[in-house]
């Protein structure tokens, strides 16, 4: 009796399995729908081959190209020209920066003078007498001796007696004597040979100075170049012709220049050339003298070439190309690589869809379209 009421449950069980396995087997599954192959949607260039100038773009400091260190070369007490002797001021051409006091030299000049024109006159009538045909001139040279301009020129003489009359009076010693003091008084002005501004003023007015003393510093606004280190590679691109674009960030302005020389000796540390860049526009005083300027250097023309940006190169000289709807990985030839893209002149043809954007977990062959084309789908619903 109680082996039956054991295997009552247990066939209860088995019976129940039976059943249960009897309906999975009429159970059919649903029909499985394929997977759609992944098509990778991608920013595209279509290739349009063409001429394209590069550029070369470089920072360099504008500078005067003609500063001046200003040295007294006689002694006394500086005095104030036509502008104030101040750093920053600003002067034009032909403006007296500051004299030394000359009044001592004045007087030094005019008896230096009389003793000439005494010489002089002692023998003018020797030669009237000597050489009559000759007389007028050197009378009208000693007419034309004013004690308070310049000396002129001597008179050429064309005897050899008259040069020895001239020599026997110290005619010609004195006259150099004149001369000399004459020089040595256009030392005592300070006449600016351009327009430009006073950088420092180590003598101040009123200060006396001796011989080799440091007045101050003055640059020439009317001619600034700026120092652009290109890369040594980068030289034998350079177009010397055109003019080169420059600007100011902090100023949000922009001039032009022009490339005057180029350095023949590389920079050990940068491996850099020099090149000098002179504005050629008038600046109007709008521009600082030390700003740094960034320079757009153009360079050679690149013929029937294609400029894609630099991001879409893969190990240097590799691009991702659609073919067929699909990714073609292919190798090109650089030309020229620029600071934000590269210049193809081979492994491209006219026509080509380029891939224009970073590929990341892509490979050769996978479908791809371009992000225009699905727009264009869209539009039409």
């Amino acid at each position: 009796m109680k082996s039956k009421v054991v295997l009552i449950p247990i066939i209860i069980i088995i019976v129940s399995i039976i059943i249960m396995v009897s309906l999975f087997s009429f159970r059919t599954d649903p029909p499985k729908t394929p997977a759609s192959p992944l098509v990778k949607i991608v920013d595209i260039q279509v290739a349009d081959l063409q001429d394209i100038s590069s550029e070369i773009t470089g920072l360099g400091r504008l500078a005067s190209a003609l500063p001046l260190v200003l040295f007294s070369e006689v002694s006394g007490v500086v005095i104030e020209g036509s502008v104030p002797f101040q750093p920053a001021q600003y002067f034009n051409k032909g403006d007296l920066i500051l004299k030394i006091d000359d009044r001592q030299i004045q007087l030094d000049i005019k008896s230096a003078k009389s003793d000439f024109l005494n010489a002089l006159s002692s023998v003018l009538p020797e030669i009237k007498v000597d050489f009559p045909t000759e007389f007028q001139v050197w009378e009208s040279y000693f007419n034309q001796c004013d004690v308070t301009k310049p000396l002129p020129p001597l008179p050429e003489p064309q005897n050899q007696k008259i040069k020895l009359f001239l020599s026997r009076f110290n005619v010609y010693k004195l006259y150099f004597t004149v001369r000399n003091l004459e020089i040595r008084l256009e030392k005592h002005y300070f006449f600016a040979p351009f327009s430009g501004s006073i950088i420092s003023a180590d003598s101040r007015i009123g200060s006396i100075v001796r011989n080799g003393s440091r007045l101050g510093e003055v640059i020439n606004l009317e001619n600034l170049e700026v120092d652009i280190p290109v890369p040594a590679e980068d030289i034998a691109w350079i177009d010397k012709g055109k003019s080169v674009g420059l600007e100011s960030v902090e100023l949000g302005k922009q001039w032009q220049g022009q490339i005057v020389r180029i350095g023949n000796s590389i920079d050990p540390r940068t491996q850099s050339v020099s090149v000098f860049v002179r504005l050629i526009e008038d600046t109007n005083r709008e521009i600082f003298e030390g700003i740094y300027l960034k320079a757009h250097i153009p360079g050679k023309t690149v013929k029937n070439a294609l400029s894609v940006p630099r991001k879409v190169l893969y190990e240097d000289n590799y691009l991702y190309c659609i073919k067929d709807g699909r990714l073609d990985y292919r190798e090109v030839k650089i030309a020229r690589r620029q600071t934000d893209s590269v210049i193809i002149t081979e492994g491209i043809a006219e026509g080509d869809t380029v891939v224009a954007e970073v590929m990341q977990g892509v490979a050769s062959g996978m479908l791809a379209r371009p992000k225009s084309s699905l727009s264009k789908e869209r539009s039409q619903f």
